[in-house]
């Protein structure tokens, strides 16, 4: 029997306990698209030895420089945008193809290249660090983390306000 489905698709033909879900996931497409080839077909009422049109998975290809980022099991968008320094804007902004809560297993996300570092704005004295102040930090807990006081933190941050402090504001600490 000839290939009756258009380029960009394979011919596929039902066997036993097929559905276009299970179809899917093995072929790396989304019932949706299954549906969209194949009009006239009841997804619900498929037969053994049926032809059907099934979407070739598409290769991303992503920009130079760029990391394509293949869906694990457990992802979510903030997931992956955490563990590869990224935001979730950033990855649907990349990515306009995507259904954000319902990513695929193998399913393949271009990731914008990692920032560079951004430069310090003040070198620490000798014997101190930066710190970046984080949601919730006080100066008493990071002086208490740091094993230091409060009043030595401030004599090495002299326009720090203590009562204002802000989330990723730069402090030296010992």
């Amino acid at each position: 029997m000839a290939n009756r489905c258009p380029p960009g698709f394979q011919q596929y033909t039902i066997k036993s306990g097929d559905n276009f879900f299970r179809l899917a996931l093995s072929f790396r497409t989304s019932v949706t698209a299954i549906i969209r080839a194949n009009p006239g077909i009841d997804p619900n009422a498929l037969r053994i030895g049926q032809q059907i049109c099934i979407p070739r998975a598409r290769v991303q290809s992503c920009p130079p420089n760029w990391i394509r980022y293949a869906v694990k099991a457990g992802d979510t968008l903030f997931k992956i945008a955490r563990q590869q320094q990224t935001t979730v804007s950033a990855l649907l902004a990349n990515n306009p193809d995507i259904a954000p809560n319902s990513l695929r297993i193998g399913q393949v996300l271009c990731v914008p290249p990692r920032a560079e570092p951004v430069p310090l704005p003040f070198p620490c004295p000798e014997g101190l660090r930066h710190y970046t102040i984080r949601t919730g930090d006080t100066l008493s807990e990071i002086a208490a983390r740091r094993g230091t006081s409060v009043r030595t933190i401030l004599r090495f941050n002299p326009s720090l306000d203590p009562n204002s402090l802000r989330v990723g504001q730069i402090i030296c600490v010992p």
